[in-house]
């Protein structure tokens, strides 16, 4: 039986070698096979790495020697870098890319490079799932728009080295209800690390939290107002949001894991050790 609650089963991303963390290659690898080895490894999702890192980390994977790597692949150019790994991937035994992810560049025409980025996507994928980055800056409902008459899924960058990479709660509100609202699945990115929101001691930034995310998004497909969905991302109170995750359904867990699929983290530890703590993983 697992360890794992069906809230959390493939919630977190294995970023790794990305900031902060910054794991070198061989060390982010052995650790992620070391972690699907543990009674929490069904709290893993894909191991992610850069399309230009995807070859050496192939070649990584086959050195240790546990059968293909389960990939998402950060493509680092636009649209036209999309096919190159999909074709590669399907070729490789060492690694089996899982989806890819694309982020908007042209701001001044956000739904046109969006369109660019799904008809890329329509050629080439198959079973792979595509992650469209918006940015909140912009007509980004409208690049929204183009993600979901595609039918693939969206990706929010929920915060990173500078505080102006954080939206707020009510800019990540907007862009959960925006989803829901399209039906467009999404994940988030960067300074997801941990369950509750705080402010972090190093750098003051105001980190939103994944378990704030999860509930929000409970409440928003529940019919809260916009006000009462900010309101759930920006509760600190731990013990409380634990609790009324302890409330869902099996059936209200699926549902909402249905629409916020992941968040990519550097660390693994982080967010176990924060379930643990709040008593909704066993240690």
């Amino acid at each position: 039986m697992s360890t794992v609650p069906a809230l959390f089963r493939h919630l977190v991303d294995d970023a790794a070698m990305f900031p902060p963390g910054n794991l070198p290659m061989a060390e982010a690898v052995a650790a992620h096979r070391a972690h699907l080895a543990a009674p929490y490894a069904e709290l893993l999702g894909p191991f992610v790495c850069t399309d230009e890192d995807l070859m050496k980390v192939a070649a990584e994977a086959a050195r240790s020697g546990d059968g293909p790597l389960r990939v998402s692949v950060v493509i680092s150019g636009g649209a036209g870098g999309i096919e190159p790994v999909i074709r590669w991937g399907d070729r490789s035994k060492d690694v089996e890319v899982t989806a890819v992810e694309v982020r908007l560049r042209d701001e001044d025409d956000l739904s046109r490079n969006a369109l660019r980025v799904v008809r890329a996507c329509d050629d080439c994928l198959d079973e792979e799932t595509a992650y469209v980055e918006l940015g909140l800056d912009g007509a980004w409902e409208r690049a929204l728009d183009v993600v979901a008459d595609a039918g693939y899924a969206a990706k929010l960058r929920t915060g990173g080295m500078d505080a102006a990479l954080f939206p707020s709660a009510d800019q990540v509100a907007a862009f959960i209800t925006a989803c829901l609202d399209r039906e467009v699945p999404f994940k988030c990115t960067a300074g997801l690390h941990n369950a509750v929101r705080h402010t972090a001691e190093d750098s003051g930034f105001e980190h939103h939290g994944f378990l704030n995310v999860l509930l929000a998004t409970r409440a928003s497909l529940d019919g809260a107002a916009h006000d009462e969905v900010v309101s759930v991302l920006s509760e600190r109170d731990g013990q409380m949001l634990a609790a009324r995750a302890r409330e869902l359904t099996d059936d209200q867990a699926a549902s909402t894991r249905r629409w916020f699929t992941s968040f990519g983290s550097c660390s693994i530890d982080e967010p176990r050790q924060d379930l643990t703590t709040l008593g909704l993983m066993e240690g």
